[in-house]
């Protein structure tokens, strides 16, 4: 199976879009990508989501101007992306930074993208060969977190505990953002129809610096089990988790932007 590189050029300038292909094909790597459509609203973001699932794909590169990894909306759609791919293939999906001229600090950016490593276009093509040809293995995460875009009928989150955890209940804030219906269901479908044990919603939480609407019930939530979220648009941070009672819950909190 020929190993290929994803491309998410942030800016459409094919000029410099076409040296880094050729670049990355000097090493004897397959290529594809896109120009990034900066959407939120049509959830323009997860465009590519079908081809970066498939198998050969090994590595996801991220290139453009340096101030386009600045812009508010374009963090949120890579973040959201970034979720929607390790809910699928796992955590830690080999990513690369390469803006255009100098480069992106990752410590900089948002959660999902934590794990990226930024990388000067001098570099570029011996890192991406050394990623491809490494056998990556998904990290460890003491969660489920899946995503379903849905233009139109909104954006989903599905969570939940990992293998060997059960939650006793379960709550899902975002910031800047609303729910607007929440479920629970058998893991990777989005329920039709569910009975909620003393659901609530329009709670507000706040995790450091950060104030979250929360929705959430008392149904007991398993690795086969699942608790879903409809958001009213792309948050700028999530928090879910066990709903806190008397015993101490652990809450997971990710900055999207």
């Amino acid at each position: 199976m020929n190993k290929t590189v994803w491309i998410t050029s942030l800016t459409k300038d094919e000029e410099k879009a076409s040296a880094i292909f050729k670049k990355i094909h000097d090493y004897g790597l397959a290529t594809n990508g896109h120009f990034w459509v900066d959407d939120l609203e049509k959830m323009a973001w997860s465009g590519p989501a079908e081809e970066m699932l498939k198998p050969e794909t090994a590595v996801w590169l991220i290139t453009g101007a340096a101030e386009d990894f600045a812009k508010d909306s374009v963090r949120r759609g890579l973040s959201l992306l970034a979720l929607l791919i390790a809910g699928q293939r796992g955590h830690g999906f080999p990513t690369i930074l390469c803006p255009f001229e100098g480069r992106v600090d990752a410590d900089t950016l948002p959660t999902p993208l934590k794990g990226a490593e930024s990388v000067a276009i001098a570099a570029l093509g011996a890192k991406l060969a050394a990623k491809a040809n490494i056998p990556w293995k998904p990290e460890p995460a003491d969660y489920r977190l899946k995503l379903y875009p849905l233009p139109g009928l909104g954006l989903w989150f599905e969570a939940g505990p990992a293998a060997g955890h059960a939650w006793k209940g379960a709550v899902f804030g975002v910031s800047d953002a609303d729910i607007a219906a929440q479920g629970v269901g058998p893991e990777g479908k989005i329920p039709e129809r569910s009975t909620l044990e003393f659901p609530f919603k329009g709670m507000k939480m706040t995790a450091g610096d950060k104030e979250y609407l929360a929705w959430g019930l008392s149904n007991a939530v398993t690795p086969e089990l699942s608790y879903f979220v409809k958001a009213t648009a792309a948050p700028a941070a999530i928090l879910f988790g066990e709903l806190p009672g008397e015993a101490e819950a652990e809450l997971f909190s990710l900055a999207l932007v």
